[in-house]
């Protein structure tokens, strides 16, 4: 719960909530809320990353040098775009309080705000176009010290769009290259809720080239992030691609190895474009890639059912178990 609170002259605004979604829109702010934070969460400096190999040959990167190991490598981290800003602020106004949806994403965004204690509480929920700024709520300037307690969410895209692709998804990696599927539907060991229902991962070497599975315009990234694991504060800290799909769908490509992003926002990306290499970042139990289609469907953010192109015309439905190909 963030707070405005009127000091008679002017607000100032409380805590932002990025990092800790509120129980507006419980089962949709979560996930969205983590990528389109996750950017902006702390990150290593170059001169404090290293990597080495460890007995089976696999990299691991630390933030200090290994005493015991003797083949390390420092590794630079590249500046990269900032995380686009989502978000909702206060603002003083000869009139009173205006609070406001920016939305600096290249996407359309779904805001939803509420004002005011839970007992009698002010909802508001509009659609703020690519690249804008729209008023949700205002009010007059109450008399004397006032506090003014409101919390908001969002999900990206426009509200009710529908996954139309013109045909069958590319497998996200090299031509003629396969994986093993590790999970997909109707398995669900950690794709519980509704934004990963119908994910799918794939179990891929740290360093394999991920290449998109469908055209769209890159919205947002993260690529700075080097440590994995089962640890709750991994959530926030996995690198991900994440592209716009024509018909207002997006797609999440997650858990990609530390500086391989080869795209920024605002770019356009043909089908099987080579976009960055997977990784094992973020809350991670092994080296793989999640791969998910999500659409909004109305300040609920869920994931839609994938297929993916065979040989020939073949239509392939992935199943826990079983080896994709790209074509």
């Amino acid at each position: 719960m963030s707070t405005v609170e009127y000091l008679g002259e002017h607000w100032v605004p409380g805590v932002a909530i990025c990092a800790q979604p509120v129980s507006l829109y419980p089962m949709v702010l979560r996930p969205l809320l983590a990528l389109a934070c996750i950017a902006l969460a702390a990150a290593p400096a170059a001169a404090e990353v290293y990597r080495y190999k460890d007995k089976n040959g696999h990299w691991v990167f630390a933030d200090r040098q290994p005493d015991a190991v003797r083949a390390v490598e420092p590794v630079p981290v590249k500046s990269g775009a900032a995380a686009p800003r989502i978000s909702v602020e206060p603002r003083s106004t000869p009139e009173g309080i205006s609070i406001v949806a920016v939305n600096e994403c290249r996407c359309s965004v779904e805001f939803g705000l509420r004002v005011g204690n839970m007992s009698e509480a002010e909802t508001v929920r509009a659609t703020v176009a690519p690249r804008s700024e729209r008023l949700l709520f205002s009010l007059p300037p109450p008399t004397g010290k006032a506090q003014i307690p409101y919390d908001f969410g969002y999900v990206i895209g426009v509200p009710g769009a529908e996954h139309a692709p013109k045909g069958p998804y590319r497998a996200p990696f090299a031509n003629a290259r396969a994986y093993l599927v590790s999970q997909a539907p109707p398995d669900h060991f950690t794709h519980i809720d509704p934004s990963s229902r119908y994910a799918i991962d794939f179990a891929m070497p740290e360093g394999s080239a991920v290449h998109a599975a469908r055209e769209g315009v890159v919205i947002n990234v993260a690529h700075r992030f080097y440590k994995g694991g089962l640890a709750p504060s991994s959530q926030d800290e996995a690198n991900f691609v994440q592209i716009l799909h024509d018909d207002g769908t997006n797609a999440i490509y997650a858990h990609l190895q530390m500086d391989s992003i080869r795209v920024q926002p605002g770019q356009r990306v043909a089908r099987g474009e080579y976009i960055a290499n997977s990784g094992n970042t973020g809350f991670s139990s092994g080296p793989h890639l999640h791969f998910a289609v999500l659409r909004n469907a109305g300040m609920r953010n869920v994931s839609v059912p994938l297929t993916f192109a065979g040989p020939g015309r073949e239509v392939v439905v992935p199943r826990t178990g079983a080896t994709l190909t790209a074509y």
